[in-house]
């Protein structure tokens, strides 16, 4: 496409988007008065309309139903995963027994792991990326010496080649068939929270297979971003938070998927608690635990009812929008528009300002754009943010922007440019 650094350009394709009407379902925050531009649904989505609506039904329930509400009403508490699990289902590529509501996303991973790293004398080790976010280190650290090695040893990282940022396929692919011998467990991301990159995961999933490996991905900035297929995929099994591009709210419930395949495995460990029991002798309260069938056998703790309403609300307008095609297809425009409004930017600057570590191919990417400023970065970003545009920093030099099919429009996008450009000339770099 032929972009245009113009408003009447963003504000034409605004009109031809068919998602637009979907902004009007977000609430967007504002200062003195005046909204945000909002590029930061890779780390907090913003809240539904409709939220306040389905969690008011809920406590309605609780406050004319209270422990009657578990059975009675119009969608009981007991079976209220159910609706969501339908709806989740097509965000991940998977089927609704594939799929579950529960918990938050490290309490899933480190539950997951519990069923699915299982470390032998000598097949132990654990490939992930390296740079990935802190909490998936932490997990996998202390699940290793939990199993008695060391991460020193048993924690192989894969990092970008010397110069470069992300990661290339090859060099994961061939990581993996050169640890064959000793790896039991291959764990990424989806895309790297950092850079951004949208890894291969059939590829990798593929190459773990083929190496004997069980493959988990945690998919906190893949899940409501990117379409993926886990169930087609093979994976083996996959968690994430809701709260990011799927807009379930600060510390919303996380989701996790479990392959189909491993149902029926008897062999695999699990920490096991009365909500994952059998449903329909559920309640006879008996020794001996019999999970439920699918990924709710990995439930353990009673439904979070509230979370899940908020969950619920932004999960239907999913669902109003066509789930994830129409959303992949705006977001790769949307998203290279904001590349090309970028590198407008630096070409009136007169040099690279701020170079995009994003990968370039729309393959390999979801809405999310980093770039590394240059010169003041941090003082870019504040004055980005007192203008009302509010993306996000990493240090030491990170500006990331995420530009949400949702609710995010291509005047954003040029806005964002236009005031990017204004704030680089006027201050020191």
């Amino acid at each position: 496409m032929n972009f245009q650094n113009t408003l009447s350009f963003a504000r034409t394709m605004d009109e031809q988007d068919p998602l637009r009407k979907f902004r009007d379902e977000f609430l967007f925050p504002q200062q003195n008065g005046k909204p945000f531009i909002y590029l930061c649904g890779n780390s907090l989505g913003l809240q539904p309309k409709s939220a306040r609506e389905v969690l008011g039904k809920e406590l309605d329930n609780w406050q004319n139903l209270a422990v009657e509400g578990w059975f009675e009403g119009d969608s009981p508490w007991m079976f209220y995963h159910k609706e969501l699990k339908k709806l989740m289902a097509p965000i991940v590529g998977a089927t609704p027994a594939e799929v579950c509501p529960m918990n938050t996303l490290t309490v899933n991973l480190h539950l997951l792991l519990v069923s699915f790293y299982r470390p032998e004398q000598k097949k132990f080790k654990i490939i992930m990326e390296a740079g990935a976010f802190p909490s998936d280190q932490y997990a996998l650290e202390s699940q290793v010496r939990f199993h008695g090695y060391d991460p020193a040893e048993a924690i192989i990282e894969i990092a970008p080649r010397a110069g470069e940022y992300t990661l290339r396929t090859a060099d994961i692919i061939a990581s993996i068939a050169e640890n064959a011998d000793e790896l039991a467990l291959v764990l990424f991301g989806g895309i790297n929270y950092f850079t951004g990159q949208w890894f291969d995961m059939k590829a990798i999933t593929e190459a773990g297979h083929a190496a004997g490996a069980i493959v988990g991905f945690d998919l906190a900035h893949a899940a409501g971003n990117v379409p993926v297929q886990l169930h087609e995929w093979d994976i083996d099994f996959a968690c994430w938070c809701s709260y990011k591009y799927q807009n379930s709210g600060p510390g919303g419930i996380g989701g996790i998927f479990v392959h189909e395949k491993h149902f029926k495995d008897d062999t695999l460990n699990r920490f096991a608690g009365w909500w994952g029991y059998q449903e329909s002798t559920r309640f006879k309260m008996e020794k001996g635990f019999v999970p439920e069938p699918g990924a709710d056998g990995w439930q353990i703790s009673c439904s979070q009812v509230m979370p899940m309403a908020l969950y619920y609300a932004s999960l239907q307008i999913f669902e109003a929008a066509g789930f994830m095609g129409p959303i992949r297809d705006k977001s790769k425009i949307l998203t290279a528009y904001l590349i090309y409004i970028i590198d407008q930017v630096n070409l009136a600057i007169g040099h690279q300002q701020y170079q995009v570590i994003t990968p370039g191919n729309e393959n390999d990417r979801g809405t999310q754009v980093s770039i590394i400023a240059s010169g003041n970065a941090k003082g870019v970003f504040e004055k980005l943010v007192a203008h009302h545009v509010l993306g996000d920093w990493r240090e030491p030099n990170v500006i990331r922007l995420s530009p949400v099919p949702l609710y995010n429009s291509f005047e954003d996008v040029f806005l964002t440019g236009e005031l990017l450009l204004k704030i680089s000339k006027e201050i020191a770099i």
